[in-house]
This record gives C-alpha cells, sequence and structure tokens, in this order.
C-alpha cells in the first residue's frame, strides 16, 4: 500500500500576507476562509494522499504564496481515525433506532389508550332503560346522583405507561454509558 502524506503549512513567501493568501486560496478551492485560516494554525487543509497529489497540493499553495511541506502519516493512524469515526456513527444510528423504536412504541400506546378511553364512554352509554315509566323516579335517582362522591378512575393504565417510558429510558441510558458491554448483541 502506497505511503500516505499530508500537507502541512511551513511559512509565508516574502512580501506575502496572510489575509490576501486566504482569500486567493479560498477563492481557488471554492471554501469558505475559515477553512483556509486553520492551514496557518498547523491543522490540515487536505486529507491524507498518496506523494503526487499531495505534491500538487503543495504547488497549489504555492501558487498564492504559502510554503508546505509533506508530512508522511502511518497508515495506522489513518485506520484509527476511520475506525473511530465509523464507530460514532454506528453509535449515533444505533440511538437514533432506539429513538426512534421509542417514539414509535409511544404513538402506538398513545393510540391504544385513545381506543381504550373512545370505548370506555361507549359501554357506559350503552346501558338499556327497562322500563318507560321511569320517568316517574328520575328525580330520586337524580337525588342520588348528586349526593354521590364521583367514581375515581383507576390510573393503573397510566401509571403502567408512565413506568414503561421510564424503563425504556432507563434501558437507552445503559446501552448510551456502557457500549462495550453490549457490543455481543452487535456480532
Amino acid at each position: 500500500m502506497a505511503e500516505k502524506f499530508r500537507v502541512m503549512f511551513a511559512g509565508l513567501e516574502a512580501g506575502v500576507d496572510q489575509a490576501h493568501a486566504t482569500e486567493q486560496l479560498a477563492a481557488k478551492l471554492k471554501t469558505n476562509t475559515d477553512k483556509v485560516a486553520a492551514l496557518f494554525e498547523h491543522k490540515p487543509l487536505f486529507a491524507p494522499s498518496e506523494q503526487e497529489k499531495a505534491l500538487k497540493q503543495a504547488k497549489l499553495l504555492a501558487s498564492v504564496g504559502i510554503k508546505a511541506k509533506l508530512q508522511p502519516v502511518n497508515q495506522s493512524q489513518v485506520n484509527q481515525q476511520t475506525n473511530a469515526s465509523l464507530e460514532a456513527k454506528q453509535r449515533d444510528e444505533r440511538i437514533f433506532d432506539a429513538l426512534d423504536y421509542i417514539t414509535s412504541s409511544l404513538i402506538r400506546l398513545e393510540e391504544k389508550l385513545d381506543d381504550l378511553e373512545q370505548r370506555l364512554p361507549e359501554s357506559e352509554s350503552t346501558n338499556p332503560q327497562d322500563s318507560d315509566d321511569s320517568w316517574q323516579e328520575d328525580d330520586l335517582l337524580l337525588e342520588e346522583e348528586l349526593t354521590e362522591p364521583a367514581k375515581k378512575r383507576s390510573n393503573t393504565l397510566l401509571y403502567s405507561l408512565i413506568a414503561m417510558v421510564i424503563l425504556l429510558l432507563a434501558i437507552l441510558g445503559v446501552v448510551e454509558l456502557f457500549p462495550e458491554f453490549f457490543s455481543f448483541l452487535e456480532s
């Protein structure tokens, strides 16, 4: 495998202004001046490349008055950086997948809860009236209904939904804090 080189800033030609060189290079590369200004802080402007391409990049810098040097890059460093970014992307994807799953689960639970709430009034309203003569007893029933305390609805469904959401968030937190513990699930 060919050795990779990185073009690094070495200095400015005599009589060349850094701001002017930055603007010219940004125009040639069709990028913003902030990226080019990072070169003067000894940060790489170009990705590691083969020697021939790196020489062309150094020649481009020289055309605007910037002295550059080629710095060899270990392939293991490039691989480590690539692996680290790949692992970060995979971790982010797993987090987004988990959040998507939790969101879709919450939506399904909410839909089921809405269905249950819609069925509850239907079952209460379907109590048939046995006789038509009950209009005489309505006054007595009305008084009893006003004096009785309101029936409390059972909140077990609500509490179970809250507990499930907390459990899912706790699992997501554990997976986020200890990703190496769950690495056996990926293979």
